[in-house]
């Protein structure tokens, strides 16, 4: 699914040397790389403020804590999408709200979301999935109308970009209050363990989650709020100011591999393609097809057969987990989620996919699907 030895190689001189600088600096801890490349990542994104933590786990975390919310509180957000987007929210005793997703894109159904606004309603939590961008512009204006906050959950979506009505453009995880993203290994950047960060324009919020990601400390040893602790490594920060000067050239490469499938299966019996927004890039975290629900499995194993590896994100939708069935506790359904899951198949997707191989994993769905 991912080649990171591949791309490894491709870049190991301006790797190795930059964690050979790390060792003899031996700044292992808020080193100088850590500073450098939350300049360089706040400079690419456009935004005013980057803090850098343990994980994306963290950084939706620590966004959440960052606005003083109540136990009780409830925070708006999807059921089809990785477990990290509601297990922080119930980790903090707050009530995650679920609303339905698209069928075409698989991100959150934007015409539900008033209909889930109550009276402890305190965040709108978008997860922009598999590479490509909630509608945010509409979003943020029912934000604004109710006096809500907005955190991005953009951990596969780094580098993609929104225009709003207005002809301005935007980067993922700095249209919201709080933005989030993941360095995972197999992120569109991605380092060499985990890593994450926390993307906001306010300058007194970002002080506010700095502090809470070391302890709580806004001196050394010295405590103003409860806090936790995570920080990014800064081996970890010289791989991503490595990858990141290759960021632009990795999603080029994702979005051609991604043409070459679109032009290939596009009159491809039995599936249905990725759909692409007229506001929102595609940077392609994953390129997800959809299947019959019957057929699903099926295509998965021949696939496996001829050794094309595939993944399923996500074969159950959280409402229907055994630690977060209590979201739906009159089985309340979720239709497009519920049927997203039994049906959706991401293929490999990587920047060193080669057009022998698409040309191989291409004509091998076809002749499983003829």
């Amino acid at each position: 699914m991912v080649d990171l030895n591949g791309q490894y190689h491709k870049i190991q001189p301006e790797v190795d040397a930059a964690m050979r600088q790390v060792l003899e600096r031996s700044d292992f801890i808020h080193g100088q790389a850590v500073t450098d490349f939350e300049r360089a990542l706040a400079e690419y994104t456009r935004s005013r403020q980057v803090v850098t933590c343990a994980s994306g786990t963290d950084a939706l975390q620590l966004a959440l804590m960052a606005l003083d919310l109540q136990p009780g509180d409830e925070v708006i957000t999807v059921p089809f999408t990785f477990v990290s987007t509601v297990e922080v929210i119930a980790l903090l005793g707050l009530r995650p709200v679920l609303v339905d997703v698209c069928p075409d894109t698989s991100n959150m159904d934007v015409t539900k979301i008033e209909a889930a606004i109550t009276e402890r309603t305190k965040v709108i939590l978008p997860v922009h999935l598999f590479g490509q961008c909630v509608d945010m512009e509409t979003i943020l204006q029912i934000a604004r109308r109710h006096d809500l906050y907005v955190i991005e959950d953009a951990c596969q979506a780094l580098g993609a970009q929104v225009t709003f009505s207005d002809g301005s453009v935007h980067q993922a995880g700095t249209m919201g209050h709080v933005g989030c993203t993941s360095f995972f290994p197999t992120k569109n950047l991605g380092c060499y363990g985990d890593g994450g960060a926390v993307f906001t324009q306010d300058d007194t919020l970002a002080a506010h989650i700095r502090s809470m990601a070391n302890h709580g400390m806004s001196q050394k040893y010295y405590y103003d709020q409860v806090g936790i602790n995570s920080r990014l490594d800064t081996l970890q920060a010289a791989v991503l100011q490595v990858k990141l000067s290759h960021l632009d050239e990795y999603i080029a490469a994702r979005q051609q591999a991604a043409r070459f499938y679109q032009e290939a299966l596009a009159d491809c019996p039995g599936m249905e393609l990725p759909s692409i927004t007229p506001f929102s890039t595609h940077t392609y975290h994953q390129y997800t097809i959809r299947l019959a629900s019957a057929l699903r499995d099926e295509v998965k194993q021949k696939l496996a057969d001829a050794g094309i590896p595939t993944m399923v994100y996500y074969p159950c939708p959280l409402h229907q987990q055994a630690a977060y069935r209590h979201l739906a506790p009159r089985q309340e359904a979720f239709p497009v989620s519920e049927s997203l899951a039994k049906r959706v198949l991401s293929l490999p997707m990587h920047t060193e996919l080669t057009l022998e191989q698409l040309q191989y994993i291409t004509s091998t769905l076809r002749s499983i699907l003829s």
